[in-house]
């Protein structure tokens, strides 16, 4: 009973990060929409490498204080993909935006494989257990440096860009969306179309399955296959960096398809199915896994899949409301934290109560499934807004 307590209060401690993400998605968003990505992000860069530095500090005070910390981490987090869309859409011409997403998105998954094979390594240091902390602090104001001095929200502003670059990006766009004038966007009139609700619950899927098997990953292969942490976090290791080939991959050939004349809608279609059928197979075939090793492939499979979302619902955003695209990317990144906290500590208490995650991973299968039918009905990859 302890150890379970004690198993629950860490995947607590886990979702603090979420609750300070949902906060921030939504206003972010809003201020990306403003002012433009280089300067939101840069002051969640700012913030969350201050919040990584202090975190074993507020450890050693309190665990309130870690919550705190970690919490003010996901507040600070919670403005990056947002920004990113924003930015990338302007760089970008159209049929060039999901591979420019997709490589993007690539370094967010490699983080995961720097951070367990770089954390060990800066924990052997002399600053012991805040090694891993100090250094990747420091590699985010370092990053932040060079942001700040190299990077504008528009190819327009940059004075390093040659002209006719400029106009390949420009010719490759369409019309350009109107300002918004500061107004906070208009949330009644978004929530009143159907595209919106399938973007918004492709989020809540999409989060949905990734933090179940980003938070619970190790703990499946000890309760399963009795496979110690230590070996499971080699296992959690590789899904995520085929995790930045798949994302690639679907980027390069949403961007094929488009160039060869297929409409955006189907397109978007195409790469969104892929990104929740494959992984609700997969969960439904690891119910039938016997060994690690098996095991291990399906969720590879299922995560691996799961990137071609970010040429599905992660650009549509931009389809349908390129002038809301920040906030609409906020206001359903909230949503979809909402359901990544659920799972986060739902699981935990439904895996306790049964002893087995066979019956959640069917359940998530299913969710899969129900919302690519709702957004192969729904959505579009045409203007709206």
């Amino acid at each position: 009973m302890i150890k379970g307590l004690r198993f629950q209060r860490k995947e607590n401690m886990k979702s603090s990060f979420l609750w300070g993400y949902i906060f921030s998605s939504v206003i972010g968003g809003a201020l990306v929409d403003k002012y433009g990505g280089k300067r939101v992000i840069g002051w969640g860069v700012a913030f969350w490498s201050l919040a990584t530095l202090l975190t074993p500090w507020a450890a050693n005070h309190s665990t309130a204080g870690l919550l705190a910390a970690r919490a003010f981490f996901g507040l600070a987090e919670g403005v990056a993909l947002p920004s990113m869309n924003i930015i990338l859409s302007r760089w970008f011409p159209n049929h060039e935006r999901a591979t420019a997403v997709g490589i993007s998105m690539a370094g967010f998954h490699l983080g995961n494989v720097a951070g367990l094979v770089l954390t060990p390594i800066a924990m052997s240091s002399t600053a012991g257990i805040s090694g891993p902390f100090i250094f990747f602090s420091s590699l985010g104001l370092l990053w932040l440096t060079t942001w700040a001095y190299g990077v504008t929200n528009d190819p327009a502003e940059c004075r390093f860009i040659a002209k006719s670059e400029l106009r390949l990006i420009q010719s490759g766009k369409s019309e350009a969306p109107a300002a918004t004038d500061g107004k906070f966007p208009p949330l009644r009139l978004l929530l009143s179309k159907l595209p919106t609700w399938a973007i918004i619950l492709a989020n809540i899927t999409n989060n949905w399955g990734y933090f179940v098997l980003l938070s619970w990953m190790p703990v499946y292969f000890k309760t399963v296959f009795n496979v110690n942490l230590k070996q499971a976090a080699w296992f959690s290791a590789i899904p995520w960096g085929t995790m930045a080939i798949s994302g690639y991959i679907a980027g390069r050939l949403s961007d094929f398809l488009i160039k060869a004349g297929y409409s955006v809608t189907l397109v978007r279609k195409i790469m969104q199915s892929i990104g929740f059928i494959g992984p609700g197979v997969s969960l439904l075939l690891l119910n039938y896994a016997k060994t690690p090793l098996v095991a291990s492939v399906f969720i590879t499979a299922a995560l691996s899949l799961s990137s071609f979302s970010q040429a599905g619902f992660l650009l549509n955003m931009q389809d349908i409301a390129p002038q809301y695209a920040g906030f609409l990317h906020g206001f359903s990144n909230s949503a979809g934290t909402i359901a990544a906290i659920v799972s986060t500590i739902g699981t935990g208490y439904f895996v306790q109560w049964l002893g087995s995650f066979q019956a959640f991973l069917t359940v998530t299968a299913g969710l899969y499934f129900i919302t690519t039918i709702f957004w192969n009905l729904y959505a579009t990859g045409e203007r709206v807004f």
